[in-house]
């Protein structure tokens, strides 16, 4: 049998990290189960996903021949990767868990992943890009079939869970777009090695200050946090940014849009949350939008 070539090896890539990705609200709520708070489990995400992280490239460095990323950054670059963590990916991941722990985690999958669409509005508004029929078809349908989930979720529609959850997606739309200009200088691998720790910080002053941080007190718990660091964080990272390097933006956010079908499917399978017919066909639309906007950036 013949070897992969790396276009195929790349999309398996992405699968991969979708997959992982996906695995979140499911694990998110088990972390609750178990007496987690929001803050306390996202700090622990972090610090578990950071730890993997900075050994996953401690390895690398022992393991390949040079070159290798310069692990410390420079100054800027520094405190934009503290940002980004503290501000960016904690708020995204914040306002994404309290989507599930309100709402449900097939609810909350998909109306995160409307981002794709404020990517776009943001980068015409402030890069200049410019807005194509095809874009606003999308628009149409990502909102349509955000309506169509969001009203006909029966019993796990809850106006905050889903207001935060949309905050979340515009404010990963911003994380994003700073991400652009960060990793002009900066390589992927070692910015997010400072991404996760700041955001373990962020959220763990967030539950010192609200009296809400606690560490799990059952092997349960401990499990759920080790799976939410190496699983949702550090692997998911990783098999991205590998796609990524192999099939470029627009495949790579084409491919991802399994990512909230797995994530309704997750749901289901392990937390026994409803799957009506209009939530199927509302989750189409948001993925046809969403396919649709990665294409018309090719």
């Amino acid at each position: 049998m013949g070897r992969l070539d790396s276009r195929t090896v790349g999309t398996l890539l992405v699968l991969v990290s979708a997959v992982c990705f996906a695995t979140l609200g499911v694990l998110g709520e088990l972390a609750f189960r178990a007496g987690l708070s929001v803050p306390a489990a996202l700090a622990l995400r972090f610090l578990v996903g950071g730890a993997v992280v900075w050994a996953a490239l401690g390895t690398h460095r022992l393991l390949t021949s040079p070159p290798h990323p310069r692990l410390r950054l420079p100054t800027r670059d520094g405190v934009v990767a503290v940002a980004l963590g503290a501000v960016g990916y904690a708020g995204v991941s914040y306002g994404f868990f309290v989507g599930v722990e309100r709402t449900s985690v097939g609810l909350a999958a998909v109306l995160l992943y409307t981002y794709p669409l404020f990517v776009v509005a943001l980068a015409a508004a402030f890069l200049d890009e410019r807005v194509g029929g095809r874009t606003a078809v999308a628009a149409v349908l990502t909102f349509a079939g955000v309506g169509l989930v969001s009203w006909t979720g029966a019993a796990a529609f809850d106006p905050l869970g889903a207001g935060a959850t949309l905050a979340a997606a515009l404010l990963y739309a911003c994380y994003i777009t700073a991400s652009r200009v960060a990793l002009r200088t900066a390589d992927e691998r070692v910015l997010t090695a400072y991404v996760a720790p700041a955001a373990a910080a962020s959220m763990g002053a967030v539950g010192a200050a609200t009296g809400t941080f606690s560490l799990p007190t059952t092997p349960f718990g401990w499990g759920v946090v080790l799976a939410l660091g190496t699983v949702t964080t550090a692997l998911a990272i990783f098999a991205f940014f590998a796609g990524l390097k192999r099939v470029g933006a627009s495949r790579t956010g084409v491919v991802s849009t399994v990512e909230p079908a797995v994530a309704v499917a997750l749901g289901a399978a392990f937390l026994g949350e409803v799957i009506t017919p209009e939530m199927l066909l509302g989750t189409g639309l948001i993925l046809a939008g969403v396919v649709l906007v990665q294409t018309a950036r090719e």
